[in-house]
């Protein structure tokens, strides 16, 4: 458990931008953990959503956040590979990072169709 001096140091670095890098794998997968433990905690509850949503348009402005959300992402993870191959950084990296890029590029396309798809489903049910 952090103490509240490391906690106020990690607050005061998160609001000027600093992040901590981590050397040790255990500390890696610690603070993985940590970070999907938050998401998950914080996520909106299913059932609630349900119970004020009723047809498909409903679905249609959180598909549209999220994939701001993930294209504001994917801008960035591009630029940290550029970044990456500039500094001739290690190829392995380098690999990782453009699956990532990939990988967010397709979600971000996936979440397009799933808004569209919002909108051609009610128009076909009316």
């Amino acid at each position: 458990m952090p103490t509240t001096r490391s906690s106020l140091i990690v607050a005061v670095a998160r609001c000027l931008g600093w992040r901590r890098a981590y050397t040790d794998t255990t500390e890696i997968d610690a603070r993985l953990t940590q970070q999907t433990d938050l998401a998950y905690s914080q996520a909106p509850d299913p059932a609630g959503i349900a119970a004020v949503r009723h047809d498909e348009l409903a679905v249609q402005p959180c598909l549209m956040d999220i994939r701001s959300r993930a294209l504001a992402d994917f801008v960035y993870l591009e630029a940290v590979l550029a970044d990456a191959r500039t500094r001739h950084l290690d190829p392995e990296l380098i690999r990782s990072l453009r699956a990532v890029v990939g990988h967010s590029r397709e979600l971000t396309a996936l979440l397009a169709d799933a808004v569209r798809t919002t909108a051609a489903v009610h128009a076909d049910s009316h």
